[in-house]
C-alpha cells in the first residue's frame, strides 16, 4: 500500500520519502485530502541501438559534391547587387 503525505510534510521529509521509493514503495502527495502527486521509481530510458549500414545503397551523391564552387555559383549563393534578397 503506497504511503501518502500531505505537501507539508513531503516538503519536510522529502530524502526520507524518495529513499521509500528508491526501495520500490509508492508515494502519493495529497493537498486537503485529495492526491496531487506520485512519485515513482524512475524508469531507465530504453536505448535503442541502430544498425550500422541500414541506409547503404538509398543514398547518391554525385562525384563533384565537394568540388569548390565556381565563381557564378558563389554569385547565386551569396547574391550579389541584383540579387533583390540582398536589399
Amino acid at each position: 500500500m503506497p504511503t501518502q503525505v500531505n505537501i507539508h510534510e513531503a516538503k519536510t521529509h522529502f530524502s526520507k520519502l524518495i529513499a521509500k521509493v528508491v526501495a520500490g514503495e509508492e508515494v502519493t502527495i495529497a493537498k486537503a485530502g485529495k492526491v496531487v502527486a506520485r512519485l515513482v521509481p524512475a524508469e531507465e530510458p530504453k536505448l535503442t541501438r541502430r544498425p550500422l549500414g541500414i541506409d547503404k545503397g538509398k543514398i547518391w551523391m554525385s562525384d563533384d559534391a565537394f568540388d569548390p564552387l565556381t565563381d557564378e555559383e558563389l554569385k547565386e549563393w551569396y547574391g550579389g547587387p541584383d540579387d533583390p534578397l540582398s536589399k
